[in-house]
């Protein structure tokens, strides 16, 4: 059986979309799920686009993801180069093979010839404007030209591209491992340039050449170049490479939220949520684009959710470790239809995945965000805090964003609570709980609990009067997590010491 080989080969266009990462996902899925190769290929062959810092971040994204490159750029192996701006020579050699065999031929037209032909194309009423098997006979080129006036102009410096020779009224067949069989007529074809005019190579050819060298086995794609697949199976056949001819795999493309139209980084931008999985700033433009990473996500749960946008395993599960993503995976269970992009389902996974750590892990992100703040804390501490609010954060940074208040006394109240609770019985129970937190250092949350049913019951007063209002004393806020929890976490003391401030800040409002 021939051994598994994919590759991911994105162009460093700018910042990676979160598209690309799942489609590398995939890629590595297949990949780790039979034994098989992840290769990394830049196709950088339109320097017009290049950005610089783009090949960097791709690379740092999916190290960062977890998706290991086992060959190519940044590795090496023994298909070098992959990239493709340094393979200039080898598709050279390849499109001058397709001239000779007749499968492709020289083109001189420049571009007011072929402005002028879609011009005449488009008045006589074709359904058909492009460059192809019915008009190329009219334009300047080696099949219509002499061979004499082919190599002057070649002599001469005069400008040509490479297009492809394709066939008229051909029925070509594409076995797509997710949409299965499609069928296009070749008369649907233009003459695809093949070789630009700067002596670089397109999409087309570069990427048929370096597949069928780096003995790819599998290409899954996304959507966007199924119509560019027809060509690359004629490519094949041109070159008499069909029983080296990769499975194809075009996957659904991820769309916005509501499902209309494809996800867009303006419609990210808009609903407010990553678009990169990494923080990426526009070098034109100086805007700073806040990634997945810097948002927040763990990259297990990412992946957990990017797996999910097309693929599923048939069962219930939603839960799974990249290990068990491997196992399940196969492209036939990876869905035709466009995947919703669902942020408040990527939220979910980060809540679950954070849920599941251990506190001492969880602690790791709070002692993190606590130095930023000049804050010193035990390590028990931070533990203790992160078990309180486990249940109540989506990314690590809610722990000290939503938990200020074990660290810092609040500032601010609730005034709805304040203007709705806050009762001379309130004033009552508050002074005599905070006389006998004063007797006290360490409190347990039992102990708390029983301090204050006792200290209402002396009163005749029911302690569901007084622990909204005690929450609001003691963390500002009307919602948080167990409040005795709280109180044993910020010590007798400072639970005191809060209560008192508040007694003093609200006396006149009885």
């Amino acid at each position: 059986m021939t051994p598994v080989r994919v590759r991911f080969a994105p162009s460093p266009t700018g910042a990676l979309h979160i598209g690309g990462v799942r489609t590398a996902l995939y890629n590595f899925l297949l990949a780790r799920k039979t034994r098989g190769t992840m290769i990394l290929r830049i196709e950088d062959t339109d320097q017009t686009r290049f950005v610089p810092g783009a090949e960097e971040f791709i690379i740092k994204s999916l190290a960062w993801a977890g998706i290991k490159i086992d060959e190519g750029v940044g590795v090496g192996g023994p298909h070098a180069p992959y990239r493709q701006s340094e393979r200039k020579d080898i598709y050279k050699k390849y499109a001058q093979q397709l001239i000779d065999s007749g499968k492709a031929y020289y083109a001189f037209d420049t571009e007011p010839e072929l402005n002028a032909l879609r011009d005449r194309l488009k008045a006589l009423g074709g359904a058909s404007q492009q460059y192809d098997s019915a008009s190329r006979m009219q334009m300047k080129n080696s099949l219509t030209l002499s061979a004499d006036e082919v190599q002057q102009k070649i002599q001469k410096g005069e400008p040509f591209v490479v297009r492809a020779n394709i066939p008229a009224n051909e029925e070509i067949i594409l076995n797509d491992l997710i949409r299965g069989t499609v069928t296009v007529n070749s008369s649907q074809l233009d003459d695809k340039v093949l070789m630009k005019s700067d002596g670089m190579p397109t999409y087309h050819l570069a990427n048929v050449v370096d597949d069928y060298l780096m003995k790819i086995t599998h290409v899954i794609r996304g959507e966007e170049w199924l119509p560019s697949a027809p060509l690359h199976i004629l490519l094949y056949r041109f070159f008499g490479w069909e029983k080296a001819q990769p499975q194809f795999a075009h996957l659904p493309l991820l769309l916005k939220p509501d499902g209309n139209g494809k996800l867009s980084k303006r419609d990210a931008d808009k609903m407010g949520f990553p678009i990169f999985p990494m923080s990426w700033k526009d070098l034109e433009t100086g805007e700073l684009s806040i990634g997945y990473k810097e948002a927040g996500y763990l990259p297990d749960a990412l992946i957990n959710f990017l797996a999910f946008l097309g693929w599923n395993p048939g069962t219930e599960q939603e839960i799974f470790s990249m290990q068990q993503l491997i196992e399940e995976f196969t492209i036939e269970r990876i869905g035709k239809a466009g995947a919703k992009f669902d942020i408040l389902k990527a939220q979910w996974f980060n809540q679950q995945y954070l849920k599941a750590k251990p506190d001492a892990e969880l602690s790791e992100f709070l002692l993190s965000d606590l130095k930023k703040e000049n804050i010193s804390c035990t390590p028990e501490k931070a533990a203790k805090v992160c078990q309180a609010m486990r249940e109540r954060i989506i990314y690590p940074q809610d722990i000290w964003n939503h938990g200020k208040f074990f660290f810092r006394a609040p500032t601010a109240y609730d005034e709805q609570v304040v203007a709705k609770k806050w009762s001379q019985e309130a004033i009552s129970v508050l002074a005599a709980f905070k006389t006998e937190l004063e007797k006290k250092e360490e409190i347990k949350a039992e102990e708390a609990k029983t301090l204050l049913e006792q200290v209402a019951a002396s009163l005749s007063i029911g302690t569901g009067k007084i622990l909204q209002v005690l929450r609001v004393v003691l963390t500002g806020g009307a919602s948080g997590p167990d409040l005795m929890l709280t109180i044993e976490i910020i010590g007798a003391l400072e639970a005191a010491n809060r209560i008192n401030i508040a007694l003093q800040t609200f006396k006149l409002k009885t």
